[in-house]
């Protein structure tokens, strides 16, 4: 299965995100990772549709909208029109609102068109979201917490990768995209690969490179 790189505009400078949008987009991204917080259900504040609305125009790139929010579900109309491609949404978040709620988020997501997917911090077990798999396109496995940038990989979440590949395939879905969310480094990008992923989440390691398009070669590799 080919390697995606989804470089996390969480690493980019805010104040010129048209000119990082464009040069990821002529360093060979795949996707582009933006992460939503909403300084409740994470510490920080990030941004809103507003944000992927005004860079929909300046990239072909599918947007991959990360939901970090204590309510999802509210917020799936603003960023299906802001041109958000692939929407995710917590299992954590869901989870706390009630049994029936991530499986209607994801539903939901589908309704406008997207595709969809849920995410488990590195504290929850993959096991968590078999149920929804046959909806989802995409799981995500964090491998930090989930807040802030720069953090070190939970090596811990090998296994889960592991496990994950496992069960799409099990269930007829090889082609499930595995997204790996968080410290992320071409050190470790081979052992990730090789766990199952193939979705591969990279801030800083590709916007501190003063090569991005040969990093994001090296971590597709």
């Amino acid at each position: 299965m080919r390697t995606k790189i989804a470089p996390s505009i969480l690493s980019a400078d805010f104040s010129a995100m048209g000119k990082a949008i464009e040069k990821l987009e002529k360093s060979g991204a795949d996707l582009v990772h933006c992460d939503v917080m909403d300084g409740s259900f994470v510490e920080p504040i990030t941004f809103g549709g507003q944000m992927l609305k005004n860079i929909r125009p300046l990239t072909k790139l599918p947007l991959d909208a990360h939901l970090m929010v204590e309510h999802p579900k509210s917020q799936i109309k603003f960023f299906a029109e802001a041109g958000a491609d692939i929407i995710t949404v917590h299992y954590k978040a869901c989870a706390a609102i009630s049994e029936t709620y991530l499986e209607e988020t994801l539903k939901l997501i589908k309704s406008y068109g997207l595709k969809c997917g849920a995410v488990v911090n590195p504290d929850v077990p993959v096991e968590k979201i078999f149920d929804v798999f046959p909806l989802c396109d995409m799981v995500v496995l964090m491998s930090v917490y989930p807040g802030y940038g720069g953090q070190k990989f939970i090596p811990e979440v090998l296994p889960k990768i592991r496990a994950a590949r496992a069960y799409a395939e099990n269930i007829g879905r090889p082609d499930m995209d595995i997204e790996i969310d968080g410290g992320v480094t071409e050190e470790n990008a081979e052992e990730i690969r090789a766990a199952g992923a193939n979705v591969l989440v990279a801030g800083s390691a590709v916007f501190k490179s003063p090569d991005m398009a040969a990093t994001i070669a090296r971590l597709k590799r």
